[in-house]
């Protein structure tokens, strides 16, 4: 006998909706205190103590018995071993999935600019890539060789000299695909570690492991807290919550393709969310009863299940607009349009990480080869943050040249403000270069 799924289902007209629905998008992306004690613990180990605490905290968390950093690292060669290793229409669908990427963020690279003004003064922006960037890759069953590719490129397409990857390999798993992905993306040193203590490494540095300019990758909670921890020692793209989809639906797309797209991100771990919401109640019904029928089919089942009953909806709204209200108040990591006109509703949508639209742009083309980034702000930070991309390893310098005309212009200016501020020597600098 099937077993019912629980999915919280309100209307935007319910007295509690407000309540209801900031209670279903709350979720704090970073740890508790023990947790915090404990990273803390770790990134401090590794400060003191470098590679023999990397060594040991590996072998602990990862079942491992390594006796040096040497067993902890991937050359070059095994990295080139593996893809030639992997079934050909892997290695077929991975060259593809990197050309479509690259090709994206090319598209991304920004300008170094500058102008003269009638004096002579030239004024400017320098753009200049990051020296060396860390990765964070996810390791054993848990392997994402699309994350490779979605970091490691816009890195290289931006100029980046170094890229070193961190991968955990619990129990001494080795995923070849994703060995394979860092071959193919220009990855230039593996490192089989995770954890907080691979973050504390490529923040501080070790013996053996090189410091890092910024932090870029998905991870679980200790990753998570262990970035925030270094953050201004060194960058980072994001701090990253359980992965998001919000679908708006006019009626007219197969109920059976919504329910698979909800489960496409629900499937993640069972914090992840999936929201639907739509105009038409009869539809929603129909949506829900293919969520019923095609759930027993589905090899992570338990963990849908479980993700949808936490933090999945069904929300019957008055109409477009008021769609639209929904995704700009949720600010979805991933938003699919599945309506007929999508580029009319695009228009009014100001919060989303990515903006999938129309029937037949499944988000999980996004995942893996349309080209546009997937590493994309969770948790309604989308209010204020955007995709990884090219620009995420750069960055940008102001240029300015004063000649003998300009000096004496912009000087009387800033000795003016200067005294103002009772800064003499500031006053005094500008001054200097003025005409007598």
């Amino acid at each position: 006998m099937s077993q019912t799924t629980t999915i919280a289902r309100f209307t935007t007209r319910d007295a509690d909706f407000d309540a209801r629905l900031d209670a279903l998008l709350a979720w704090e992306g970073v740890s508790d205190h023990e947790i915090s004690a404990r990273v803390a613990e770790i990134i401090e180990a590794v400060r003191r103590r470098g590679d023999a605490a990397l060594i040991e905290y590996t072998n602990r968390f990862d079942r491992l018995s390594a006796t040096a950093m040497s067993e902890l690292m991937i050359g070059a060669e095994r990295l080139e071993a593996a893809f030639a290793s992997i079934p050909a229409a892997q290695r077929e669908a991975l060259q593809q999935a990197a050309e479509r990427i690259r090709i994206y963020h090319e598209r991304q690279k920004p300008e170094s600019w500058q102008y003269h003004e009638p004096d002579g003064t030239m004024l400017g922006q320098k753009v200049s890539a990051l020296d060396r960037v860390g990765i964070y890759v996810p390791g054993g069953k848990a392997a994402y060789p699309s994350s490779v590719l979605m970091n490691a490129l816009p890195a290289h397409v931006a100029g980046v000299r170094e890229i070193v990857m961190v991968v955990p390999t619990p129990d001494g798993v080795v995923n070849e695909l994703v060995l394979a992905a860092a071959h193919l993306a220009g990855v230039d040193r593996v490192f089989t570690l995770g954890g907080a203590q691979a973050v504390a490494a490529l923040a501080y540095g070790t013996q053996s492991v090189p410091r890092v300019d910024k932090i870029v990758g998905p991870g679980n909670i200790y990753v998570a807290t262990a970035k925030r921890a270094v953050f201004g020692q060194v960058g980072i793209d994001m701090i990253a919550g359980p992965s998001e989809i919000l679908v708006v639906s006019d009626a007219g797309t197969d109920p059976d393709w919504l329910a698979m797209d909800l489960f496409s991100q629900a499937e993640h771990d069972e914090d992840a969310q999936a929201i639907l919401v739509a105009w038409d109640a009869g539809h929603l019904e129909a949506v829900l009863a293919s969520i019923e029928r095609l759930l027993p089919t589905m090899e992570r089942e338990a963990i849908i299940r479980e993700s949808l009953a936490r933090r999945g909806a069904l929300i019957l709204c008055d109409g477009p607009e008021q769609a639209v209200e929904l995704i700009n108040r949720i600010a979805p990591e991933h938003l699919e349009l599945s309506v007929e006109s999508p580029r009319e509703m695009v228009e009014g949508v100001r919060h989303a990480g990515a903006i999938f639209m129309g029937r037949h742009t499944a988000e999980v083309l996004g995942d893996y080869c349309a080209g546009p980034n997937h590493v994309l702000p969770t948790s309604g930070t989308a209010r204020f943050s955007s995709p990884l991309g090219v620009y995420d390893f750069q960055k940008r310098s102001s240029l300015i040249q004063c000649s003998p005309e300009g000096a004496d212009t912009l000087g009387r200016t800033a000795s003016v403000l200067a005294r103002g501020e009772s800064l003499t020597a500031h006053a005094r600098s500008a001054e200097n270069r003025l005409k007598r």
